[in-house]
């Protein structure tokens, strides 16, 4: 349930915007504004010039802001709106939407809600090469920063995979190591760039509430027939599923399908009966059907919940988090308020404190 972006177009207030707009560590000449198109013009100064500043920029240490929290809570909107008020770009850090497809299931920000803000390794990467490990994404991610930080924007880490985010962040990397493991070694505090650590925080009865719309709301505007088409009957996954294939929404229906295939596939079309009538196979079928969804549900509260124990034990490792509570915003904007109140709230308590943090990290030396 997307209600965080019910109205897209909708930015932060000009109140907001005359506060922490264009800070003076960006140069007048970024290539990128919010309301721009993803490409980027190039810059009409001298080459030696541009590359002598880039140089500079790129031999300190980066500065990047991490926006953090359990799936559902609000990080891509406020990524947006951070957006708005600072030059930046996004560089996705959950681990399923790197993947290209399965827009709906993997819940990925449309290209109408991300109003022209660039973003990098957002289902840019192809499920059939396999699984992208930790170390694959150290390295892109890597590139994606080096590059934002090259065109003078702000590079916005969001995302909720910390597994990703942990391995992209610290100074020296040990793929062999689960530091989240429950006798895992501790993670690093030594950072191989300058963080701002932003974490959005939603009480979590009030999240729970919300991700069991979201679900509905995701098969409202087409998550089964995604996965209808989706679908392999001939995929065994002797080995376990890896890749896209993790995401959730994928194995509970796979074993729908199992039983009542999709259009075209197998013998018979379960999609409807005759009209008119309803027989035990129906109603087995509309059983099936809602034991999924309660799967479904089940795993993605399930999920939060490690996402939480994971922000938590990097936050015990001496990662700097600041907590931002959106769980009023939350509470408004699950009982229908998806606008007015809601967005006031929002604002005075996610955005506003965020752009503070933002605006001071980035004036420091």
């Amino acid at each position: 349930m997307k209600l965080l972006f019910l109205n897209p177009s909708h930015s932060p207030s000009s109140q907001l915007k005359s506060l922490f707009s264009f800070p003076p560590l960006f140069s007048p000449h970024n290539n990128h504004h919010p309301n721009a198109s993803t490409h980027h013009k190039p810059v009409r100064w001298s080459p030696m010039a541009s590359s002598a500043a880039a140089h500079r920029r790129l031999r300190r240490r980066a500065k990047v802001v991490v926006i953090m929290g359990a799936t559902g809570c609000g990080k891509s909107r406020l990524s947006i709106d951070l957006a708005s008020l600072f030059p930046s770009e996004v560089i996705n850090s959950d681990k399923m939407q790197v993947y290209q497809g399965l827009d709906i299931t993997t819940n990925k920000i449309t290209p109408a809600e991300r109003l022209g803000v660039p973003h990098h390794l957002l289902g840019s990467y192809d499920p059939d090469d396999g699984e992208m490990t930790p170390s694959q994404f150290r390295s892109l991610g890597h590139a994606a920063i080096s590059g934002v930080a090259s065109r003078g924007n702000l590079p916005l880490l969001v995302g909720g995979s910390n597994s990703f985010i942990h391995a992209l962040l610290v100074e020296r990397f040990d793929p062999e190591t689960d530091v989240f493991g429950g006798l895992g070694s501790p993670a690093s505090p030594e950072l191989r760039y300058d963080c701002c650590f932003l974490w959005v925080d939603v009480s979590l009865p009030v999240l729970e509430d919300y991700l069991s719309k979201r679900v509905d709301d995701m098969l409202g505007i087409g998550m089964f027939e995604e996965l209808a088409h989706y679908y392999d009957p001939g995929r065994t996954d002797p080995g376990g599923r890896t890749g896209l294939r993790r995401a959730i929404g994928v194995p509970e229906f796979d074993r729908y399908f199992k039983k009542y295939p999709p259009r075209g596939v197998g013998q018979r079309d379960a999609w409807r009966q005759e009209e008119g009538k309803e027989g035990d196979d129906d109603r087995m079928r509309e059983g099936a059907y809602e034991e999924a969804v309660r799967e479904i549900k089940e795993n993605t509260r399930q999920l939060a919940k490690r996402q939480i124990g994971k922000i938590l034990r990097l936050r015990g490792c001496g990662w700097e988090m600041r907590r931002l509570d959106a769980t009023e915003a939350f509470g408004l904007a699950t009982a229908g308020e998806g606008g007015g109140r809601w967005r006031e709230v929002w604002e005075g308590q996610v955005v506003g404190p965020s752009a503070k943090f933002v605006k001071r990290f980035l004036q420091e030396k």
